[in-house]
């Protein structure tokens, strides 16, 4: 009994980490429809946001503080990857809602993009962005006041834009090449960086001859948490009701006077904010990088089809239920509880490794969807007409 209560608490730990990481997919993908590749990204800025916050901290010296940092580092991975979401929505995605294939290929781009800023961000980047965005979107307003604006943004919106990325490269070739290491030392590199738990967070439960890791238990609540809070915003704020009016008909909400485009960013900035959170969670469970991302995107997405599109309880059942399957097939569970019936045991003893785990699980998953193509929870109403 207690070697099945450990199993199931390790299934439980792997699918609130999975749960973690999907939620702001459920929200991004499931609400508005949009194919985010970059979410794994943004879960990398949420760890490296951690990662500052941690090295912070310490620069203070040692203090009782060293023990809380987890908690200022949890609001500003939100922050982070929320401010990141927003760009990246105002920016990109704004333009392509409707259009899935383009959304993905863009939010492809785009996380290739963050992958390779975090290898080699420094002072010298940073200055070249900065100063891009500063005369490229100042430009604009200015030339947006203008009586003429109609009549010269053809050629003038192209114009700025050549301009600024050719002063802002100029700048950025001038301080590369200066023997400041100030301007060309990198932030991170392409290293792995390891984030230090507090204390409390190190060691474990004892439970009979395991232990169950604090750490653990910690994402666990935090998941319970983050659901909550989930569930609180979209069923009894002002908000909520708007995120969810939208989802159902987006024409008669902007009918009705809801700012749909508001909704839009907050809703993608609620996701990637989620996402962020998520990236603090995962660095208490090993080191991370700039491909961490890319170890939770395809299993995040499984977790939103399998338990239904826009439904945030399929998601939660669907993570726990993957989790689950992945630590039972993995450690041998299964196939030690059917050594009574030997080919099966057999079977199962086949695919007791994390990798083919994984591939057990994923066939499964497409057996089901072969049945249930909606997901365990499908949509009903208008939704599914439109």
């Amino acid at each position: 009994m207690i070697d099945f209560l450990n199993a199931a608490f390790n299934g439980i730990s792997i699918g609130a980490v999975l749960l973690l990481a999907a939620l702001g997919l459920a929200i991004v993908f499931g609400l508005m429809g949009v194919i985010n590749l970059a979410h794994g990204e943004l879960m990398m800025l949420g760890a490296y946001a951690t990662y500052v916050v941690q090295n912070g901290f310490k620069a203070i010296g040692d203090g009782w503080w060293n023990e809380i940092y987890i908690f200022v580092a949890l609001f500003a991975a939100f922050l982070v990857a929320a401010l990141a979401g927003l760009i990246l929505e105002r920016g990109v995605v704004r333009f392509l809602y409707g259009r899935p294939l383009e959304t993905l290929l863009a939010t492809w781009g785009v996380s290739l993009i963050l992958r390779q800023f975090v290898r080699s961000a420094n002072w010298a980047i940073v200055a070249g962005i900065l100063l891009f965005c500063g005369l490229y979107f100042g430009g604009a307003w200015l030339l947006r006041r203008r009586p003429n604006w109609d009549s010269i943004k053809n050629w003038a919106s192209p114009v700025l834009l050549v301009l600024s990325i050719a002063i802002s490269s100029t700048l950025l070739a001038v301080l590369g090449r200066t023997e400041s290491p100030f301007w060309t030392r990198e932030w991170f590199g392409s290293r792995n960086v390891d984030v230090t738990a507090p204390a409390w967070l190190r060691g474990g439960f004892p439970f009979g001859n395991y232990q169950l890791p604090y750490a653990r238990i910690f994402i666990i609540i935090l998941t319970a948490l983050c659901v909550a809070g989930i569930y609180w915003f979209l069923q009894r704020t002002k908000w909520g009701l708007r995120v969810r009016s939208v989802t159902q008909n987006r024409d008669m909400s902007a009918c009705l006077g809801i700012p749909t485009q508001k909704v839009d960013a907050l809703t993608f900035s609620l996701g990637s904010g989620l996402a962020g959170i998520a990236g603090c969670a995962i660095t208490l469970l090993g080191s991370v990088g700039p491909n961490v991302g890319g170890n939770y995107i395809v299993d995040a997405f499984m977790v939103v089809v399998l338990g239904g599109v826009g439904k945030l309880v399929g998601t939660i059942v669907a993570a726990m239920a993957i989790g689950m399957l992945n630590y039972l097939i993995g450690a041998g569970t299964i196939a030690f509880l059917l050594q009574p019936v030997e080919p099966l045991a057999n079977f199962f003893l086949f695919f007791s490794t994390t990798s083919m785990a994984k591939v057990m699980v994923f066939a499964l998953i497409i057996a089901f969807l072969q049945v249930r193509p909606a997901g365990m929870f499908p949509q009903k109403g208008r939704s599914v007409e439109g």
